[in-house]
């Protein structure tokens, strides 16, 4: 296992979806600058969160908002690109979208909790 942990911004809003075998999942990208200068580049990761976590979470990971994102890094190759990924297992939301108030930092909190496939979530109301 390839741990990882990257802070950036979400791309995208988070597409939550079911399996074959009824699993959610819920799928989101998390753009992260990398070096600085005339070197600065971004890196994309494709991030996925699986079991009800995802899908209670899904409502608040959406294009701009900041968050830290831990799990396994895997690398997939689709018509001769490489994709960075990252099957989540701890997630935090760090605030709102660039420019929000503060309070809709207080609001949104941080939540810093594991999923893993095949293992029960809790029967949470709220996700964090």
């Amino acid at each position: 296992m390839k741990n990882i942990t990257i802070a950036g911004r979400i791309t995208r809003d988070a597409v939550t979806r079911t399996t074959q075998q009824g699993d959610k999942v819920t799928g989101f990208s998390v753009a992260v600058d990398d070096g600085y200068g005339q070197n600065k580049r971004t890196l994309y990761f494709d991030c996925s969160l699986w079991g009800k976590r995802g899908d209670s979470l899904s409502q608040y990971l959406t294009k701009g908002a900041s968050v830290t994102v831990a799990g396994d890094l895997s690398t997939r190759e689709h018509e001769g690109k490489t994709y960075l990924t990252i099957r989540v297992s701890e997630i935090t939301l760090q605030g709102g979208k660039s420019g929000g108030s503060r309070d809709d930092d207080q609001r949104s909190g941080g939540y810093a909790g594991g999923t893993t496939g095949g293992v029960d979530d809790f029967d949470d109301t709220i996700p964090f």
